[in-house]
């Protein structure tokens, strides 16, 4: 058995530790999404549960895509942030990419689509889904 560790300061870094068959997100940030998108399909095909256990921001959010919602589970620290989709240019500027957004959007679950939209939808602002509202979407972790 193991268990995965999801940490991030500037990268997320994975650690592999022995124990239950689960991943931990303790901390990310986010960050590029393809890194984010290979991890999370290797996770949907191992098996594992995502344990979500601190923020888990941006790309990171796309483990609920991508994992069924049924291997997923909060605790009291768990904290998801959303955004809409955005690119860097070579001169480092940052700029909306719509159509990304409306995508991301459309693959999150339906509850969570929805709190997305009863707050105000992806727009550059940060989002964080929290406290009750996550709990009514995700089952605490045991």
């Amino acid at each position: 058995m193991r268990r995965l560790a999801l940490f991030a300061i500037s990268t997320a870094l994975l650690a592999s530790v022995p124990a239950k068959a689960e991943i931990r997100i303790i901390q990310s940030p986010g960050g590029q999404v393809g890194p984010f998108l290979d991890l999370f399909e290797k996770v949907r095909e191992s098996g594992d549960r995502v344990v979500i256990d601190g923020p888990c921001l941006s790309a990171c959010t796309l483990v609920l895509s991508i994992v069924p919602g049924e291997r997923i589970c909060v605790t009291k620290r768990a904290v998801l942030g959303f955004h809409a989709a955005r690119s860097v240019d070579r001169r480092g500027r940052f700029y909306a990419e719509p159509e990304a957004s409306e995508a991301v959007l459309a693959a999150y679950p339906g509850p969570v689509r929805d709190w997305i939209s009863r707050h105000g939808g992806l727009t550059s602002r940060l989002l964080l889904l929290r406290g009750r509202d996550l709990a009514a979407i995700y089952p605490r972790c045991r």
